[in-house]
């Protein structure tokens, strides 16, 4: 979706870097992914295209800017995922329509008959559309922590843990954060908490990312940690100074990291059989679409009851 709002005629360095976001961007999207603007400076800055540094972030900001105002790049490669419109309209339909719908949307709690209960979090509410891509790959729940989590929603997962474990199930949290003091501190603070309300179903904490086996693999670039975070000292003394965001990792790598840890923690036989008579309901529902007008008939013919 292009549509010119401006006249912008960047000089031939800034098309250039424009040309690039374009093709960063229809790669990306090819493979169904929308993106930051702090996502794709990470992409530009892990190819080589423009330094790590503050200046050159702003800058991606304001080119982006211009370029879609100015019809060049395409609105929905860029997304803000911390605001979003809340609708209330709804949409005439049939019937018959309407149950169309329901059948095609229709789906079984498919964990319901897996031995094991799996939830992704991810540190960053900003990263939840590649996660979420993952997450509805597998069928699984996925939760933006944005930062430490509130008491209020540990709690409630605490307690949500707890009915599952109740119920027989294996309970893990798959945890995905920044590598910085606090980022590898929310994953023992999630661990200790969900310890503290859950009791004895309290989940296994996982965490997939980002590690520093990942950071040697990708070459992820750094940033300074911030030395006014309380927990630095420990973090400095394992790590060193530099720190890396989760962000800067490709999103094919962070959805393959997701699909191959919840895939592992699947009983597949279990889920191909939920998954048959999913289908097998879906069916039944569409019969009854097509069949709408007979069934209604019959009903209004139905003798009373006294």
């Amino acid at each position: 979706m292009r549509e010119q709002f401006i006249e912008w005629r960047p000089q031939r360095k800034t098309r250039a870097l424009v040309d690039t976001i374009v093709s960063i961007c229809e790669e990306l999207d090819a493979q169904g992914y929308e993106l930051t603007v702090r996502q794709l400076y990470y992409q530009l800055v892990s190819r080589d295209i423009i330094p790590n540094n503050e200046k050159s972030y702003k800058q991606i900001i304001s080119v982006t800017d211009s370029a879609r105002l100015a019809g060049i790049l395409d609105w929905r490669y860029i997304v803000d995922r911390t605001r979003a419109t809340y609708r209330t309209d709804g949409a005439d339909t049939s019937p018959e329509d309407a149950i169309r719908l329901t059948a095609r949307a229709y789906a079984r709690a498919l964990w319901e008959t897996q031995p094991n209960h799996v939830e992704v979090w991810v540190e960053k509410e900003a990263l939840v559309g590649i996660i979420s891509q993952a997450a509805q790959g597998v069928q699984c729940n996925y939760f933006a922590n944005k930062g430490y989590v509130s008491q209020s929603e540990m709690y409630e997962a605490g307690m949500r843990f707890r009915r599952f474990g109740q119920r027989g199930k294996s309970n893990y949290v798959i945890h995905l954060g920044d590598h910085d003091p606090s980022g590898i501190d929310m994953t023992r603070d999630i661990q200790d908490r969900l310890l503290m309300f859950a009791g004895t179903y309290a989940p296994i904490v996982r965490r997939i990312a980002l590690n520093m086996d990942q950071i040697e693999e990708f070459n992820p670039p750094p940033n300074f940690a911030k030395m006014t975070d309380s927990r630095y000292a420990d973090y400095e003394s394992q790590y060193g100074d530099s720190s890396w965001e989760l962000d800067a990792l490709n999103p094919q790598t962070l959805d393959g990291l997701i699909s191959a840890e919840v895939l592992s923690l699947r009983d597949e036989s279990l889920w191909e059989a939920a998954e048959a008579q999913q289908e097998e309901e879906r069916e039944e529902l569409t019969v009854v679409a097509d069949n709408w007008h007979d069934i209604i008939d019959e009903w209004r013919d139905r003798e009373p009851v006294e």
